[in-house]
């Protein structure tokens, strides 16, 4: 009965040994080696270094698409007041080109493939519409809040938001 907990317990022990030393738990591949499907295996971060993934907000020419069509940047989906509201929001670096989402005739909507809704900006009673209205400036961040009702869009889905003949598509809700 000891000899198996041992034999058990010992690769457990050069595992966490390791780990503590900041080595690889395996044998890394040689420079320049490629696993079996071809592709070059990814580099990791430093030993010690804390590194937390975060992937790239735009895949290839979608991070110069809205800046050069729509004259805006940094946009970001979040959920906030505990998940009832998804906010989404924008930096405007032109003007003339973010003028349409900014105006009051375009009804804004956000997509949830994955829940199967359709979200709308809410209308309150005193307040009007909650989103950000007017003539756009350069350098300032707008956002419009979306009623998220029942919670349907969760953190990590995938939304599209659509204002006018503008479409954002594939946005990770933080």
């Amino acid at each position: 009965m000891k000899s198996r907990f041992l034999v058990g317990l010992c690769p457990a022990i050069m595992v966490a040994r390791l780990a503590l030393a900041g080595e690889p738990a395996s044998p890394a591949p040689a420079p320049g080696a490629q696993d079996d499907a071809g592709a070059r295996p990814a580099k990791s971060p430093a030993p010690g270094v804390r590194h937390r993934y975060r992937p790239e907000r735009f895949a290839g020419r979608a991070g110069k698409y809205y800046p050069l069509v729509w004259g805006i940047d940094s946009l970001g989906v979040r959920l906030v007041e505990s998940g009832e509201v998804v906010r989404f929001s924008y930096r405007v670096l032109d003007p003339d080109k973010a003028r349409t989402l900014n105006d009051k005739k375009n009804e804004p909507s956000l997509i949830a493939p994955r829940a199967g809704v359709k979200l709308v900006v809410p209308k309150m009673e005193k307040i009007g519409q909650l989103r950000q209205s007017g003539a756009p400036v350069a350098g300032k961040a707008y956002w419009m809040a979306f009623s998220n009702k029942g919670r349907p869009v969760k953190r990590g889905d995938r939304v599209d938001v659509v204002i006018g003949l503008f479409r954002a598509q594939s946005l990770v809700v933080d």
